[in-house]
């Protein structure tokens, strides 16, 4: 990357947004960039008024050389015109690229500031926004906001041109300057009520849009369990009503959008029709030149540009205030408080949750037993102060330590956790930079080592984006692969072999032990695979402790954990 686009170096820092509203984050990316904002300005303004200047030159060409016929006086304002129109085509040029990079650094900025929001909202982010809400502010919003950005330059440079083309025909004609000088409030008056509704239809357009995406999140992430359920047929009648009215919000936006743009198309028409008339009539009557003919003709051609770009500009903004609100509204959420002062234990401690009565031994091996694996993951979720949590930790509240102690110790470990494209090893490693010993001992720990072997550049080997180009099993155990790097006190494993044939999930229950020996480990499961490892078994209904002990030792004397154990076990092997 060249130093000129500094700007919009996807590594920087972004700054920090004017979040209050819509129209202030707009004007806050424009404050991040004001040179370049400046120079596109000045660019589109000096191309625009060039533009004008042609129609100029164009009648002094026709009076003074071929009218009278002279012919230096015809060769020095055609060459003057060629000159011009050179030199507005380089300024064409540079005002793209200028507006371009004023648009990528909106974009990258704007991406970078939700991104970091987002990390620093955590474990808060899910509870506070709908995942189509982040969806749509990624995948749309951005872009728009981008866009309205770019039409500021020519926006402005069309007021400009506006002005200096309304001084030119007043040295033709007063009427005809007045006339296109009316042409400005005309254009309030008719495009102002339209950028109020499209701003309200497209707010609740975008509105019903992250609704829709949310549900095709949960639609894909839990159609065979609705399925199973029988409320597959339910939940489609609800995604059916949700498409037909976001299918009538668009038509809605895409009326008021229709006038706009119809309007952009033709006010310069009218423009066009009534100013010609008007100089024909005043040439007819002598008061004009043929030259000043042409060139009044010529004024207000160009003038079609700039009022086009101008009703673009209030349809653009009108779009971007809105998706800028949206952004400034995600900004505007403010993480869980961390207010918490006490020290973290020092040893490797108990970790309790009264609200469960699980009580988690240092050192050990535990697992989490129970028919619903919502009611489990809850209880790690406070064991790992994701959320509201009373969970004491060597005596001390979790809650009441702060939050950089616990995450640097006690890790959550997601069978189901996002996987950034990357290779293996980048993927693996995470933020440390293990050494190869490390990572061939977690890789074997996890069973992984046919991962490996299968891709031809090993741990160099390319993943894509939430792994898609593996299997279910094989993503399931480069998670765990991650999870085993990163080497924590304390690990709480969500269903780490749910997705394992049984032969793998037995090579992963007794090298998981193995490699977490002497450190704390919770893994949730129903598996009597995974079970006859653990030192500790928990069952819980109900979501509260119903009995402590071995596996065989339940086997024996819970008769509600031996049904639900041999239940998985068969399921595993049909």
């Amino acid at each position: 990357m060249r130093r000129g686009d500094a700007a919009v170096d996807a590594h920087g820092e972004p700054g920090t947004p004017d979040s209050r509203d819509g129209w202030r984050y707009l004007a806050w990316l424009v404050r991040c960039q004001p040179w370049r904002g400046m120079a596109g300005a000045v660019l589109a303004s000096s191309w625009m008024v060039l533009l004008a200047v042609a129609p100029y030159l164009l009648s002094k060409a026709v009076d003074e050389g071929l009218e009278p016929g002279d012919t230096a006086a015809l060769v020095g304002w055609t060459a003057a015109l060629t000159v011009v129109g050179a030199a507005n085509a380089w300024m064409s040029i540079m005002r793209h690229r200028t507006m371009t990079r004023v648009r990528m650094d909106a974009y990258f900025r704007t991406i970078k500031v939700v991104v970091g929001h987002a990390v620093r909202l955590g474990d808060a982010l899910p509870r506070r926004v709908g995942t189509g809400e982040v969806v749509t502010i990624g995948v749309g919003d951005v872009h728009t906001i981008a866009n309205s950005l770019s039409v500021i330059g020519p926006g402005v440079g069309s007021i400009v041109v506006y002005v200096f083309v309304a001084g030119l025909l007043l040295s033709v004609s007063p009427l005809l300057a007045a006339v296109v000088l009316l042409g400005m409030p005309v254009i309030a008056v008719l495009v102002g009520p339209l950028m109020t509704r499209l701003q309200g239809a497209e707010g609740e357009y975008r509105e019903r849009q992250g609704v829709l995406t949310s549900r095709i999140g949960d639609l894909s992430g839990g159609l065979r369990v609705l399925n199973g359920l029988g409320g597959k047929g339910l939940f489609a009648d609800g995604f059916r009503r949700d498409s037909q009215r976001l299918r009538e919000q668009g038509y809605r936006v895409g009326a008021v959008t229709s006038w706009m743009q119809a309007l952009g198309m033709g006010l310069p028409t009218v423009f066009l029709a009534v100013v010609t008339w008007l100089s024909a009539r005043l040439a007819a009557q002598g008061e004009l030149t043929v030259g000043e003919l042409v060139s009044v003709y010529g004024y207000v051609a160009v003038l079609i540009g700039p009022v086009s770009f101008l009703v673009d500009l209030c349809y653009q903004l009108s779009r971007g205030v809105v998706a800028a609100d949206r952004v400034a509204r995600l900004l505007r959420l403010e993480p869980d408080p961390d207010t918490g002062t006490a020290e973290a234990p020092a040893e490797p401690a108990v970790l309790h949750d009264p609200v469960s009565g699980v009580r988690v031994a240092p050192g050990r091996l535990t697992a989490l037993v129970g028919a619903r694996p919502a009611e489990l993951t809850a209880i790690v979720d406070r064991l790992g102060r994701f959320g509201p949590t009373e969970v004491t930790w060597g005596g001390v509240r979790l809650d009441a330590i702060p939050l950089a102690q616990v995450r640097a110790r006690i890790l959550v470990a997601d069978n189901e956790a996002d996987l950034f494209a990357g290779t293996l090893r980048e993927v693996t490693g995470g933020r440390r930079d293990p050494a190869p010993a490390e990572v061939e001992r977690a890789v074997r720990a996890a069973a992984a080592e046919d991962i490996v072997q299968g891709l031809a550049e090993g741990l160099d080997a390319p993943v894509t984006a939430q792994g898609r180009s593996l299997s279910g099993g094989q993503r399931q155990r480069v998670r765990l692969v991650r999870a085993l790097l990163a080497e924590p006190e304390v690990l709480l494993a969500l269903e780490p072999t749910s997705a394992l044939d049984a032969h793998t999930e037995a090579a992963v229950a007794e090298r998981l032990r193995s490699a977490r020996s002497g450190r704390t480990t919770v893994v949730t499961t129903t598996s009597p695979l995974v079970l006859d490892h653990a030192d500790t078994v928990i069952y819980l209904t109900d979501g509260k402790t119903a009995a402590t002990g071995g596996h065989r030792e339940l086997l024996e004397r819970e008769p509600g954990y031996r049904e639900l154990v041999a239940r998985d076990a068969e399921e595993a092997m049909s």
